[in-house]
């Protein structure tokens, strides 16, 4: 938010889907959260950022990076997968170009929402989740 923090994406992303988990509501205080997964390798910032760990109520850790000047998260870093970061794609200069390939978590959205006629919803968490993600977004 306040630009002290810049990145770059140097690879075409693996996927990008919405989450409507209750954790991802809480985190960002909203209905969901949309998660733009690339590379770790391929992200590249300047400007100054902390990473902040919280554990969950069911033991998972969840890493995030915050900008240390005004706190805006702007990726997760997965402790079950390091070779991923987790992009919050609203903090993209451009995000006209982005569209879910599916909604996770579909059993606990908003009961106000109302999802696009053509998504591809999964109640929970699909099994083998990212691979399927990755492999959606591939084909889109």
């Amino acid at each position: 938010m306040c630009g002290a923090v810049r990145y770059r994406i140097h690879s075409e992303p693996e996927t990008l889907y919405a989450c409507h988990c209750t954790d991802c509501q809480r985190r960002g205080g909203t209905a969901f959260a949309l998660s733009l997964v690339v590379r770790r390798e391929a992200v590249e910032s300047t400007g100054e950022t902390v990473l902040n760990a919280t554990k969950l109520a069911d033991g998972r850790i969840k890493q995030s990076r915050f900008c240390v000047k005004c706190a805006t998260r702007l990726w997760g870093e997965p402790v079950t997968n390091p070779a991923f970061a987790i992009v919050q794609p609203g903090t993209l200069d451009d995000t006209s170009w982005l569209r879910p390939v599916a909604h996770i978590w579909t059993r606990s959205a908003q009961p106000w929402l109302e999802f696009p006629a053509d998504a591809l919803k999964f109640a929970t968490q699909p099994p083998e989740a990212w691979k399927v993600l990755f492999k959606l977004w591939r084909e889109r």
